[in-house]
């Protein structure tokens, strides 16, 4: 069963989106708009931004462009953090008064948009919620700190509106964009956005506001504990984890099968970060089946056929893992090991070496569209979207956390440099979560997808059934056609 979601705002126009069997409500932003972001936030006596890892210098920076001053931002950091210079060179300095102590910004502020590490929120939450004004609003950009309060039995101060507004990209994506849309109106990353506790009426607005502000061309709703779910999981999934393993497991594949390391390199990463996931991007999943014909189109059939149910069941697991928090603790743990065992790189081995000579001698339109590779790839794109489809998460929530984000925010960054310039310019909690499950992907489809594709077992081919008959195709191409005006631009 899939959630229904509806709201009411008393400055925002909703529109109405048909969605495979249902409709869900969505807000259109853009820069038209920006005054009266700036009206919702009068009574606002300050924003107050906590943080500065992927999502802080993006938001503050951003609110503060489009506030142009009307509701103050100022920046909160805890004291002799190594970020100080950092903000200071975005233009947040105490001598302007934009920058200032964690507690203090928490307490003077009628908004407070918590952005710090999952793993810090952890630990300073009760600090936090102490200092915060009675009827001022809480603002988060992932529901990790709802997953944690509810695996250890406690709440959100009563007197406090309680919003979300999540950004489907990384925080230098989110910046990028809406620079970009200085240009071109409408650029910008999409936002989720959910109101968890509203004790003035007023948290809906805040929230359309806020996500207006930063820039999202299109705002979804969906509730905290769908984000923080949809969320993790996906980037333990194809956002991050999943096409790590997916395309080492292929270059190694294609490697022992004689290929070079160069082309091995172009027909696994390039493929997917190239003509896959641009394919994606403008025309939908189905449309890299749909380019294929023959012997291609037998390639691609037999690889995900073989591909789907091995990443279901790896993505299946890490979907019960957030659910029940074991992997919020995960978190948490991995996070009190810092001192000891730091993340390590991830970009040392013949792959990601081979790929830094590849990508300078890149012509773009030259890069081949792999049958294997996409069959492996869109198989388990799709096995991401069935299990948080049986699990009732919006479908815009869907798409949104297994596609767009993907190929239109994510893979871009790889595409640009590499699988740590993706990954590492992530939150600490996707990092971390990729660093952990990549491996079991590339395991799974070496242990079992790879051995069924090259026995004479028999695959189950209804799966191409399903695959072409699949709602989410139609969903898709109504979502997407809320995608950002302008492609991403890195160079």
């Amino acid at each position: 069963m899939v959630m229904s979601l509806d709201f009411d705002s008393q400055v925002f126009t909703k529109d109405v989106i048909t969605v495979a069997d249902g409709k869900e409500s969505v807000v259109k932003g853009g820069r038209h708009l920006f005054d009266t972001v700036r009206e919702v936030f009068a009574d606002v006596n300050q924003v107050g931004v906590i943080g500065w890892g992927s999502q802080g210098p993006a938001q503050a920076q951003n609110l503060r462009d489009t506030l142009q001053g009307s509701t103050p931002v100022k920046i909160g950091l805890r004291p002799g953090s190594s970020s100080v210079a950092e903000a200071e060179a975005a233009g947040f300095t105490r001598e302007n008064g934009t920058l200032g102590d964690m507690m203090e910004v928490v307490a003077e502020s009628d908004m407070v948009l918590l952005l710090i590490s999952d793993a810090a929120q952890t630990q300073l939450y009760g600090d936090i919620f102490a200092a915060m004004k009675p009827g001022s609003t809480l603002g988060l950009s992932h529901g990790f700190l709802l997953g944690h309060l509810d695996s250890v039995g406690e709440a959100f101060p009563d007197n406090i509106n309680v919003i979300a507004v999540c950004p489907k990209g990384m925080g230098p994506s989110v910046r990028r964009l809406y620079v970009q849309g200085e240009e071109v109106n409408g650029a910008g990353i999409n936002s989720s956005f959910a109101v968890h506790q509203d004790v003035d009426g007023k948290a809906t607005d805040y929230a359309l506001a806020w996500a207006i502000g930063v820039g999202s061309p299109y705002c979804f709703q969906t509730t905290l504990e769908s984000e923080y779910k949809s969320d993790i999981f996906g980037e333990r999934g194809i956002l991050l984890g999943g096409a790590h393993g997916v395309v080492e497991a292929l270059y190694y594949r294609y490697r022992a099968e004689g290929m070079s390391q160069d082309d091995a390199f172009v027909q696994t990463a390039e493929s997917v970060t190239g003509p896959i996931s641009k394919i994606i991007s403008h025309e939908g999943i189905l449309a890299v089946y749909e380019s294929l014909e023959g012997d291609d189109r037998a390639a691609f059939e037999k690889a995900y056929v073989a591909s789907y149910m091995p990443a279901k069941e790896i993505l299946q697991e890490i979907y019960d893992d957030v659910a029940c928090g074991n992997e919020i603790r995960s978190v948490v743990a991995a996070s009190n090991r810092y001192d000891e065992f730091p993340m390590g790189k991830i970009d040392g081995t013949e792959m990601w070496v081979v790929g830094e000579e590849v990508r300078k001698q890149r012509v773009e339109d030259e890069i081949p569209l792999n049958p294997v590779t996409a069959g492996v790839y869109c198989a388990t794109m799709m096995a991401q979207i069935d299990v948080l489809l049986r699990a009732g998460h919006p479908y815009s929530e869907i798409v949104n956390e297994s596609v767009i984000e993907c190929v239109d925010s994510l893979n871009p960054y790889m595409h640009f440099n590499g699988i740590s310039y993706m990954i590492d310019n992530c939150s600490n909690t996707a990092r971390l979560g990729a660093r952990k499950w990549a491996a079991r992907f590339d395991y799974i489809l070496k242990q079992q997808a790879f051995t069924a594709m090259d026995s004479n077992e028999p695959l189950d081919f209804k799966l191409m059934d399903d695959f072409r008959g699949h709602p989410i195709h139609h969903v898709l191409s109504v979502v997407s056609e809320m995608r950002p005006s302008v492609d991403i631009s890195l160079g």
